[in-house]
């Protein structure tokens, strides 16, 4: 779904400005965590929990798809390794030499900064895209936007 997509998506859908950029903003920081594959069902779970619109907290939550992951994922790593200050792997890493027996190894040094790295992009995304909905609707919804 596009971005497009998904503003039009938030136009049409019931509820306050806050509500519904609080459950967009949400649905992007689960996207974005490390728990890929739990997506789905943590956006569902979250949005009952606290009762916010499922389908708003969803379209927020698949910000991460196919075309999106691997940057995300590889961005989020990468900032989790200069958060921790863990430069060093990097430079100890023989790429050339990695196969599939020692991948295991060489993913295991990067599971704390993956973590670490996602959990803090999926923080700074999701205030940014709370802002960034909320300004959209309360302009669109001003100027009388009903598509």
């Amino acid at each position: 779904m596009a971005l497009r997509e998904r503003i039009r998506l938030l136009l049409t859908v019931k509820g306050t400005p806050t509500e519904l950029s609080l459950a967009f903003s949400i649905g992007v920081f689960i996207g974005m965590s490390p728990f890929l594959g739990l997506h789905t069902v943590l956006a569902l779970a979250v949005a009952s929990l606290f009762r916010l619109n499922k389908l708003v907290t969803l379209a927020g939550a698949y910000i991460t798809n196919p075309w999106t992951i691997l940057p995300i994922y590889t961005f989020g790593t990468w900032l989790g390794i200069k958060v921790m200050s863990h430069e060093q792997i990097l430079q100890h890493i023989d790429f050339r030499g990695i196969n599939v027996f020692n991948l295991m190894e060489f993913l295991g040094q990067l599971v704390v900064p993956f973590f670490v790295g996602t959990l803090l992009l999926g923080t700074i995304s999701s205030v940014m895209a709370y802002f960034f909905v909320y300004a959209i609707l309360k302009r669109l919804r001003k100027d009388g936007y009903n598509d």
